[in-house]
């Protein structure tokens, strides 16, 4: 191939690598056993494709990013296995909302009234709202945490307030 093809600053650009979940200055880095778990099996499956990557010889421009990637991936994965403080969720309060805890709140005024959702606080890496986890840094978290169950409180998640009440808290 011509070098008039070839752009000259292509292996020269560093990749992008994706930040990890936010985790504010200062805040200790809360994860369940599970997301404990987690956290180590992200560790090995990106162990594995640097390995992978590392045998590849195809395309040494390719090989070359794709090890850039890996390396800061595994960097700022390294980082936060290394601030990874466990909470164990059977030894919080049972009577009140901490990290860990899987609550049913119901809507009680504002926004839609007897609306029930479920939810467990767990660490910021775990979090997803189709599995129904909330980070504990999230609004969410931050406004129920401490309450017991009949508490109501106050939500400011939108334009309009919403009242809660706590209905259950369960620690597994």
């Amino acid at each position: 191939m011509s070098r008039g093809f070839v752009k000259e600053d292509d292996a020269q650009t560093p990749p992008i690598v994706p930040p990890r979940a936010a985790l504010p200055p200062g805040t200790p880095n809360y994860v369940t056993p599970s997301g404990l778990a987690q956290l180590r099996a992200e560790l090995a499956q990106l162990e594995a494709e640097r390995t992978q990557a590392e045998t590849n010889r195809d395309n040494d421009t390719d090989r070359t990013h794709r090890l850039s990637l890996l390396h800061g991936r595994l960097a700022l994965l390294t980082e936060r296995l290394g601030s990874a403080r466990v909470v164990e969720p059977s030894t919080q309060p049972p009577t009140e909302v901490r990290f860990g805890a899987t609550v049913t709140l119901r809507t009680v005024s504002g926004g839609r009234v007897g609306l029930v959702r479920t939810f467990t606080i767990v660490g910021v890496d775990e979090a997803g709202v189709a599995a129904g986890k909330v980070g504990f840094v999230a609004p969410l978290a931050r406004a129920i945490t401490g309450a017991r169950v009949g508490q109501k409180v106050t939500l400011h998640l939108g334009p309009q307030a919403e009242i809660v009440e706590v209905v259950s808290i369960v620690y597994s």
